[in-house]
């Protein structure tokens, strides 16, 4: 395995009993690069980061991390890696300043010593430092989270759904946050279950079932979507929906909000006749007022076809 890659994972295979959680895993994350792993929950994202952080064993595969293996190399790689699992994990009843002084001395270090690491985060957060932990927000919540994973000023950051459960102001915040660090040069492998929250990292991979779907930078896999693609609109959403789903050409259909993504089967045929085409199917079953318009995939559309094409493979 190459030393210049940040992370490196072959053939990872984790079961929980019959259930497997991770199914022949396989990625890289390069130097200085912010990487995301987007899927829901259940999809195994949880599992891989434990694996990567050396919590969790796999049953089969490899991983390294910073050129190390996470078996073999694991108290080394537990002082080199910044972690913030999904839930939050630190003292509820210790006050910020204290839960930040205490996992820097489990590292051996101090808080003035990574004064330069956590500055941005902690100028936002420095005047709750006698609150206790439990009762910040869950915006502030995390941004000590964050400190506490960088206070040792690790090579690499593992960041497990750090915005899940928080506002849309804080996320946005987080993600800013993020965004320094990864100026920086600190490599960051972060996973959440908000599609939209892909465009800010360098490349994605799409996880579902503990399998990645695709990898690749967001927009690539947006772009490489395979078919034809048709926002729909009508005051009638769920017989529109039935309507879709039985036409002939049909691929798929999903609700987004009050519209309906429908992709055609058809590579062949121009979208104008596609649209023409749907609009007298809908208006001969008796749904008027319908609104037919080409659109250029999302992350969401791409995650959606690439999840329904490997449940049929």
């Amino acid at each position: 395995m190459s030393g210049s890659l940040a992370v490196e994972a072959s053939g990872l295979v984790r079961r929980f009993g019959v259930h497997a959680a991770l199914d022949d895993i396989s990625f890289e994350v390069g130097p200085g690069e912010l990487y995301g792993i987007i899927g829901p929950d259940g999809s195994g994202k949880t599992t891989l980061f434990r694996i990567l952080v050396t919590l969790l064993l796999p049953d089969a595969g490899t991983a390294q991390v910073l050129g190390r293996d996470v078996v073999r190399d694991l108290w080394e790689l537990r002082r080199r890696v910044g972690y913030m699992p999904g839930r939050f994990s630190l003292y509820p009843d210790l006050s910020v300043a204290e839960n930040l002084g205490f996992f820097a001395s489990l590292f051996g270090t101090t808080v003035d010593a990574a004064r330069g690491t956590i500055a941005p985060i902690w100028v936002q957060i420095e005047q709750f430092a006698g609150r206790r932990a439990g009762a910040l927000s869950g915006g502030m919540k995390q941004k000590l989270a964050l400190c506490c994973a960088l206070v040792h000023r690790p090579e690499i950051l593992f960041l497990d759904e750090p915005t899940t459960g928080v506002d849309a102001v804080s996320r946005r915040e987080f993600w800013e946050l993020l965004g320094r660090l990864r100026e920086e040069g600190l490599p960051i492998l972060v996973s959440t279950p908000y599609m939209d929250e892909a465009s800010r990292c360098d490349r994605v991979s799409l996880m579902q079932g503990g399998k990645l779907l695709v990898t690749d930078r967001p927009g690539e896999i947006s772009r490489r979507y395979p078919r034809p693609l048709f926002a729909v609109r009508g005051g009638n959403i769920l017989g529109l929906l039935g309507a879709l789903r039985s036409f002939p050409h049909v691929a798929s259909v999903w609700p987004f909000g009050e519209t309906l993504h429908y992709t055609d089967r058809r590579n062949d045929v121009p979208p104008a006749t596609i649209e023409a085409e749907l609009a007298g199917y809908v208006e001969q079953i008796g749904l008027s007022g319908v609104a037919i318009d080409a659109i250029p995939a999302t992350i969401e559309d791409a995650f959606m076809w690439y999840m329904t094409e490997k449940t049929a493979a």
